[in-house]
């Protein structure tokens, strides 16, 4: 997909000014080792069994115009949400994010994370390299949270207080192990979790929802909600948007960029189309992970 990232950049920049912000924090953007955003594009870009349905990357290009093009739409911090598949994966991975935010400085530090022996090991060394986020995608990876083996993974994680933004809910195709059932076991037993729920559970919008509700530490991100790619497949019920306004200091900003099928400033567009008000609108853009995540503290 051709765009005018020149163009579109001046309308997202628009669009936060209006509301007096100082630009956007997006919490779940992607940022990979080569060879592996390729086999990720080389996916979506056969639709796969997991994406079901034609997905066009927009934003196909190299990593530093990826990085010029978010800065200039005024996106202040990010993250490189990865996420292993099988075994021996995710130590390799983290090694790759540590050294990309190291020469990122505004992408917050992101790691991961697989159900195997020594995930307990590395993830407190992630934790210890300074790793602010953690991505777990039980969709992709095909694991359920509650393995014994990632025991220790949530609990060193929640003892520390870093968020994980899990891809739980059975969009765009359900998994083995996806769903609210899952993960409301999990919060169970760790109900301190910072769990940041991506797609905001997409589709089971209103479950989790509920999870949010019930336990002060999970959040939700916005990733591809609304637009109307998602809406066609998966809406979001008119019936729960009071309850979205009202948990509004713990839904976040998220995009998928670069993996997505229209303009990023859409994504925003659709947001601001929910009419929740301009200080919904500031807490999701920027406010509710600047506090999350203690960014921009003097």
């Amino acid at each position: 997909m051709d765009l005018d990232t020149t163009a579109e950049a001046d309308r997202v920049r628009g669009l936060w000014q209006e509301l007096g912000l100082p630009g956007l924090v997006d919490v779940h953007t992607h940022f990979m080792p080569d060879r592996v955003l390729a086999k990720v594009w080389a996916y979506f870009d056969a639709a796969g069994p997991l994406v079901g349905r034609p997905w066009p990357i927009s934003y196909r290009t190299e990593e530093d115009e990826r990085l010029a093009t978010l800065r200039s739409f005024g996106v202040r911090a990010f993250t490189s949400m990865l996420y292993p598949h099988k075994p021996g994966m995710a130590a390799w991975l983290n090694s790759w994010s540590r050294d990309f935010a190291a020469r990122t400085p505004d992408c917050l530090h992101t790691a991961t994370f697989f159900p195997e022996p020594d995930a307990a090991h590395y993830t407190r060394q992630a934790v210890q390299d300074g790793a602010r986020v953690f991505k777990s995608h039980l969709q992709v990876g095909g694991y359920d949270p509650n393995d014994a083996l990632l025991d220790p993974v949530w609990g060193l994680l929640a003892e520390a207080g870093v968020p994980v933004v899990t891809h739980c809910g059975s969009g765009p195709v359900p998994g083995k192990h996806t769903g609210p059932e899952p993960i409301a076991r999990l919060l169970a037993r760790h109900p301190s979790l910072r769990l940041i729920v991506a797609h905001l559970g997409m589709p089971e919008y209103g479950d989790f929802l509920d999870l949010a509700a019930r336990y002060p530490g999970v959040h939700l991100d916005t990733t591809m909600a609304f637009t109307d790619f998602s809406e066609a497949s998966a809406p979001f019920p008119p019936s729960e948007l009071p309850r979205l306004a009202d948990l509004g200091d713990r839904i976040l900003l998220g995009t998928d960029f670069p993996n997505i099928p229209y303009p990023y400033l859409h994504a925003l567009e659709s947001l601001a189309g929910l009419d929740l008000g301009p200080q919904w609108m500031r807490g999701v853009c920027h406010d509710n992970a600047a506090r999350l995540f203690r960014l921009f503290e003097s």
